[in-house]
C-alpha cells in the first residue's frame, strides 16, 4: 500500500514539476503585464476632472480624441477627411482615424453597451494606452522565446516592463496617441514573420510545387504566411506611415534571399513566404486607399504599391537565383547583381514616378537613417536626433542597450561556431539595425528601439548560458551541481541586465534625468500647453459664432461637427459664413477639439508656412494680404508684398480668416521655430537694422537694441502692443485666470560696461569675432527680475508682460473722417490727427488704442479704428462677443509742432464708434473739433507714447497681476545662451 501510495505521489510530484516547468512562463506573463498596467495608471486621477471635461497628456492626444467621439458618433466607420480644421481647405487626416481608434472605440461599445455616454467612451480611452503597452508583453515574450528559450523571453519582458524612457513616457495614463499601438502591432507583425520564415524553412516551398498544383505542402507555409502579412496589413492599419516596416522586411528579404543563395540554399524557400505575405498586404492596404496619391501619413497608393515591389522582388530575386545557375556564373556575384539592379531600379522611379521616388528618399532621411532633416522638422522636439545617441539609449534603457548589441553579435557570428543560423535570426539583426537607425534619427523612435532591445537580450542571456554551460531549465537536482563560477555569471548578467533600471543606480527622485520607471510615470500629468489654452477656447466657443454663421449668413448646419465630408477632386468648399482662426500649428488641434473652431494650421503641420508667414509679417498691410492671399488659395511663403498684391487682385476667395490667437509660448521661446518655415532667420528679428558689429557701451544698450525687426512683426504688433496703431484687429479676449508671462530682454557687459560678444559655446570673444551677447524676449518669472536689473554684469533694456493667450478679432474697421479747415486750422501741413480710446479686459486691465494720421492737402483726414465705443453685437447676430469694451468714447485731437518744436494739441474732439460701423467698414464723419483754450502737451492719449512697456528701470507699467504663467521658468542664472542672440 505504501509502495504504491508512494508511487502516486511520485508521479504526482513529476507531473506537477512538468507541468510547471512547462506553463510557469504564463503567471509570470500576467505578473508582469500587471505591473506594467499599475505602473502607467499611477496618475489616473489626474485626468479625471471634476466638470468631466477632458485632460490628456498630449496635444496630438487631443485629435485623437476628437477622432474617437467621431468614431463613436459614425460608428464603425472611421473620419477620412476633416473640415475642422486646416481651413480654408480642410484634411485628410490619415493617421488619425484609423484601427487604432476603432478598437478603443470598439472596447467603448462593449463596456457601454451599444451606447457609451461621453463618460464612458473617455474612461475607455484614458486605460486603452496603458492596457495596449501591457499586451506588448505578449508578442515580445514570444519573440525572445524563439531566440533564448523561456528564460529568455522572461527577461525580454522584464526589460520591456523596467523601460523608462520613450516607451513609457508614450504609454501612461493621459496619453492617448498611436504610438503605443504602432509597437504594439509592430510586435505582431514581426512575430508572425518570424514564425512564417521558420514554417518556411522547415516546409521548403519551392517553385515547381506552384508550377504543379500541387497545394498541400504549400499549405502549411502558404496559411502563415498570408497570416504575417495580414499582420503587417494591422500595423500599418493602425499608422499609415508603417509602410517603413515593409521596408525593413524588403531588405531583409534582399539580405536573407542572397545568404541562401551563397550557401547553396534554394531562395525558394523565403522568397515564398515574402511573396505570400506582401501580397496579402498589398490586397489590404489597397482596400483601404482613401488619397490617390504617394502620400506617407494617410492610406495612399503607397502602401500597397511598395508592398507589391517587395512580393514582386521576392519572385525576381528567386528566378534570378534559376538563371544564374542555368548560366553557370559563380555565385558570390548575385548580391553585387541585386544591388546594382535595385539602383538601376531607382533611377527609374527617379524618371517614371518622381513623386514616389521623393516620397520614399524623404522617409529614408528622415525616419529610417540619420542623415540630417529639414530645419523645419528639426523645430518639432520629438523628430529631432538625440544629442548623444548612446548616452540617450543609456537613459532610455539601461545597459540592456548595449547587451543588446552584444546580442546581436552573437546572433550574427552563430555560423562560426557550427550552429545553425535561422531566416528569423537575421530578420531579428536587420530588424534591430533599423530600429537602431531610428532611434538614432528621431528620439521619439526610442519607443520603437526598446522592442529590440528585449527581444535581443533574449539571445544575450541564451548565449551567455551556452558559453558558460548553464541549463536553468533543468530539473532540481541538476541545478545542484552549478558551479561557484556559474553563480558568478548569473549574478552579474543580472546586474547588468536590471542595476540600472532599479534603485539606487536608477536614481531615483534625486535623479529625475534618469530615474525609475515607476518615478517617471507618477509624474505624468495633463498638457500644459491644453490647461492654459482651455479658458481662451471656452471663450471662442462661447462668445463668437458658429462657423457657418458669421454676419448675416446662416450655414452653420452645413458644418456639423460630426458630420461626413467628401472634398470630391479639390479641396472643401467651405459655406458662407465659415471662417478660420489663425494661430501656431502647435495649437491646432486645440482649437479644434477645445472652441470647436476651424485653425489655419494644425499639428499636422498643414499651412505651418502660411502661418509663419502670417505671424512674421513686418506691417499690417503685408499680413492682410497674406489672409488675402490664403482665402483666394495662393501660396504666401517666401513671396514679395508686391507678388501677394498682384496674386490677391487676381484670385477670388471669401473664406476669410476672422480670428488670432497668441501664447506666450509664440511670443517668446517658440517664436525661432516660427521663423524657420517661412524666413527670415531668427537673427533677421533680433538684430538692429543699423547694428554693423561695433563695440556697445553699457548706456548705449537700449539705444542700440530696443529697437528691432521682431517689434514690427503682426506677433508683436498683436500680442504686446494690444493692435495699437492697427486698422483691422482687435484684442476681443485675454485670459487672466491663465495668468501673465513676463519678458525680458538683456546684455551681458564686462566689468568695464562693454557689451560682451560671444562664440557659439558661449565663451567671450574680441567683437567682430562672435556674437553679441544679448538675450531678446526670455519668458522669466518676476521674482528673478529684479536680480537681473542688480546684477553688475547684466544691463536690461526691455521688460512687458502680457496675458497668457490673447484673442484678437479681424473686423473691417470704422473710418473715422473729417477737415481741418472747417476747424480752422491754419498750419495743416505740419498737423497730425489721432484718434485714442481707454479700453477695459474682462478682469478690469486698461489700456489705451490710438491711431494716427497725418492730414492730406487739402485739410483732410481719415482713421481706421477697429475698436467699438458700445457692445450692440453679439453671437445671436452674427458676430463676437468682444469681453474688451470701451470706457468712453473716442478722443480725436490735432496734434501740431509747438512753439519750441514739441507736439502739442490744439484742437479735440470726441466721437462714438458703433460696433456695426466697426464690423461693416462704415464711416464716421460727424466728428466737431474744438480748439483749446490752452495747448496741451501730446501724451499717451494722443499716440506719442504706450500705456505698455518698461520704464527706465525696467519694471512693467501695463497694471497686470503678478501670478505666473502655469509653466514657470526658473532664471538663477542669466546666461545669454538660455534664448536665442540678437545676431
Amino acid at each position: 500500500m505504501s509502495t504504491d501510495t508512494e508511487r502516486v505521489e511520485d508521479g504526482t510530484e513529476t507531473s506537477v514539476l512538468t507541468a510547471w516547468r512547462n506553463w510557469y512562463h504564463l503567471p509570470v506573463i500576467g505578473a508582469v503585464m500587471l505591473f506594467m498596467l499599475w505602473l502607467r495608471t499611477q496618475s489616473y486621477d489626474r485626468f479625471v476632472t471634476e466638470d468631466g471635461t477632458p485632460a490628456l497628456a498630449g496635444i496630438d492626444s487631443w485629435y485623437h480624441w476628437r477622432s474617437i467621439q467621431w468614431t463613436a458618433e459614425n460608428y464603425p466607420h472611421t473620419m477620412p477627411y476633416e473640415v475642422w480644421t486646416g481651413f480654408p481647405t480642410g484634411h485628410y487626416v490619415g493617421q488619425f482615424g484609423t484601427l487604432f481608434d476603432q478598437l478603443i472605440v470598439t472596447a467603448a461599445m462593449i463596456v457601454g453597451l451599444g451606447d457609451p455616454s461621453t463618460q464612458t467612451l473617455y474612461t475607455v480611452s484614458l486605460l486603452a494606452i496603458p492596457t495596449m503597452a501591457a499586451l506588448i508583453a505578449i508578442p515580445v515574450f514570444y519573440m525572445g522565446r524563439r531566440l533564448g528559450g523561456t528564460l529568455g523571453g522572461i527577461v525580454s519582458i522584464l526589460i520591456l516592463a523596467l523601460a523608462r524612457g520613450q516607451f513609457l513616457s508614450r504609454s501612461t495614463v493621459g496619453q492617448l496617441d498611436h504610438h503605443i499601438g504602432e509597437a504594439l502591432f509592430m510586435a505582431i507583425a514581426v512575430l508572425a514573420m518570424m514564425v512564417a520564415l521558420s514554417v518556411g524553412e522547415r516546409e521548403k516551398p519551392i517553385y515547381e510545387l506552384v508550377a504543379d498544383r500541387d497545394w498541400k505542402p504549400l499549405r502549411t507555409p502558404a496559411i502563415y504566411s498570408a497570416l504575417a502579412g495580414f499582420a503587417l496589413a494591422l500595423y500599418i492599419w493602425v499608422w499609415p506611415a508603417g509602410v517603413v516596416l515593409i521596408g525593413i522586411f524588403g531588405t531583409f528579404f534582399a539580405v536573407q534571399l542572397c545568404l541562401d543563395y551563397l550557401r547553396g540554399v534554394s531562395p525558394d524557400h523565403i522568397a515564398f513566404v515574402g511573396a505570400v505575405s506582401l501580397g496579402v498586404t498589398t490586397i489590404v492596404t489597397a482596400l483601404l486607399i482613401e488619397q490617390p496619391e504617394f502620400g506617407t501619413t494617410s492610406f495612399s497608393y503607397l502602401q500597397p504599391l511598395l508592398a507589391a515591389l517587395v512580393a514582386v522582388g521576392c519572385v525576381f530575386m528567386a528566378w534570378l537565383a534559376r538563371a544564374w545557375n542555368d548560366r553557370g556564373i559563380e555565385r558570390r556575384y548575385y548580391p553585387a547583381a541585386i544591388v546594382g539592379i535595385a539602383g538601376a531600379g531607382l533611377v527609374v522611379m527617379w524618371l517614371v514616378l518622381p513623386a514616389l521616388y521623393s516620397t520614399l528618399i524623404g522617409n529614408l532621411t528622415g525616419r529610417l537613417l540619420p542623415l540630417g532633416a529639414t530645419d523645419a522638422a528639426l523645430t518639432v522636439q520629438e523628430v529631432q536626433p538625440p544629442d548623444n545617441f548612446f548616452d540617450h539609449a543609456f537613459t532610455e534603457v539601461g545597459a540592456a542597450f548595449y547587451t543588446m548589441l552584444a546580442g546581436l553579435a552573437f546572433l550574427a557570428i552563430r555560423p562560426l561556431f557550427g550552429r545553425r543560423f535561422r531566416a528569423e535570426h537575421a530578420l531579428v539583426i536587420v530588424w534591430s539595425l533599423f530600429l537602431i537607425s531610428m532611434a538614432a534619427t528621431q528620439v521619439r523612435f526610442s519607443y520603437y528601439l526598446v522592442l529590440a532591445v528585449a527581444v535581443v537580450n533574449a539571445a544575450f542571456v541564451a548565449e551567455i548560458a551556452q558559453l558558460f554551460d548553464l541549463d536553468l531549465t533543468s530539473s532540481l537536482e541538476s541545478l545542484r551541481g552549478i558551479e561557484t563560477y556559474q553563480v558568478i555569471v548569473v549574478v552579474l548578467v543580472v546586474l547588468l541586465l536590471f542595476a540600472p533600471l532599479l534603485p539606487p543606480l536608477a536614481g531615483g527622485d534625486q535623479d529625475q534625468s534618469v530615474g525609475t520607471a515607476w518615478d517617471r510615470a507618477e509624474q505624468t500629468g495633463p498638457h500644459s500647453s491644453a490647461m492654459t489654452w482651455e479658458g481662451s477656447n471656452e471663450w471662442l466657443q462661447e462668445n463668437t459664432p458658429a462657423p457657418g454663421n458669421y454676419g448675416n449668413a446662416t450655414k452653420a448646419d452645413e458644418l456639423d461637427y460630426y458630420g461626413s465630408y467628401n472634398p470630391g477632386d479639390g479641396d472643401y468648399e467651405y459655406p458662407d459664413g465659415a471662417y478660420g482662426v489663425m494661430s501656431w500649428w502647435d495649437y491646432g488641434h486645440l482649437i479644434t477639439t477645445q472652441a470647436e473652431r476651424i485653425p489655419h494650421s494644425n499639428p499636422f503641420q498643414q499651412n505651418a508656412k502660411s502661418s509663419s508667414a502670417f505671424l512674421t509679417a513686418e506691417s499690417e498691410r503685408r499680413g492682410e494680404l497674406i489672409l488675402d492671399a490664403i482665402a483666394a488659395g495662393e501660396p504666401v511663403a517666401d513671396r514679395s508684398t508686391e507678388d501677394l498684391q498682384q496674386a490677391v487682385a487676381e484670385g477670388e476667395g471669401d473664406e476669410p480668416i476672422r480670428y488670432v490667437m497668441i501664447d506666450y509660448q509664440m511670443a517668446g521661446g517658440k517664436f525661432g521655430a516660427i521663423t524657420q518655415f517661412s524666413g527670415p532667420d531668427y537673427g533677421h528679428y533680433v538684430t538692429p537694422e543699423d547694428y554693423n558689429g561695433q563695440p556697445v557701451n553699457a548706456s548705449e544698450i537700449r539705444q542700440v537694441f530696443g529697437d528691432m525687426p521682431y517689434d514690427d512683426t503682426m506677433l508683436s504688433q498683436l500680442y504686446f502692443d494690444d493692435t495699437r496703431g492697427m486698422e483691422h484687429y482687435r484684442l476681443v479676449n485675454e485670459d487672466a485666470d491663465a495668468g501673465t508671462a513676463v519678458f525680458v530682454s538683456y546684455a551681458q557687459v564686462d566689468n568695464n560696461g562693454q557689451l560682451l560678444y560671444v562664440n557659439g559655446n558661449g565663451q567671450p570673444v574680441s567683437p567682430g569675432q562672435g556674437r553679441p551677447a544679448v538675450v531678446v524676449n526670455q519668458r522669466m518669472p518676476r521674482s528673478q527680475v529684479a536680480q537681473l536689473q542688480n546684477h553688475p554684469n547684466y544691463q536690461l533694456f526691455d521688460a512687458k508682460s502680457a496675458a497668457a493667450v490673447k484673442t484678437f478679432e479681424r473686423v473691417e474697421g470704422a473710418t473715422i473722417t473729417g477737415n481741418l479747415d472747417d476747424a480752422n486750422v491754419s498750419d495743416t501741413a505740419n498737423a497730425t490727427v489721432a484718434a485714442s480710446v481707454e479700453l477695459e479686459t474682462s478682469d478690469g486691465r486698461t489700456f489705451n488704442y490710438t491711431q494716427r494720421t497725418d492730414v492730406s492737402d487739402d485739410g483732410s483726414y481719415e482713421l481706421t479704428v477697429p475698436y467699438a465705443t458700445d457692445d450692440e453685437l453679439g453671437v445671436d447676430d452674427g458676430y463676437t462677443n468682444s469681453s474688451v469694451e470701451a470706457t468712453g468714447d473716442y478722443n480725436v485731437s490735432v496734434i501740431t509742432p509747438g512753439e519750441q518744436g514739441f507736439p502739442v494739441v490744439q484742437y479735440r474732439g470726441q466721437t462714438d464708434v458703433p460696433e456695426t460701423a466697426v464690423v461693416r467698414g462704415e464711416t464716421i464723419d460727424d466728428v466737431t473739433l474744438e480748439e483749446l483754450e490752452s495747448e496741451e502737451p501730446a501724451n499717451e492719449t494722443t499716440g506719442n507714447e504706450s500705456e505698455t512697456g518698461s520704464g527706465d528701470d525696467g519694471s512693467t507699467t501695463d497694471g497686470s497681476s503678478d501670478n505666473e504663467t502655469a509653466e514657470n521658468e526658473t532664471a538663477a542664472s542669466f546666461e545669454p545662451v538660455a534664448a536665442e542672440p540678437a545676431h
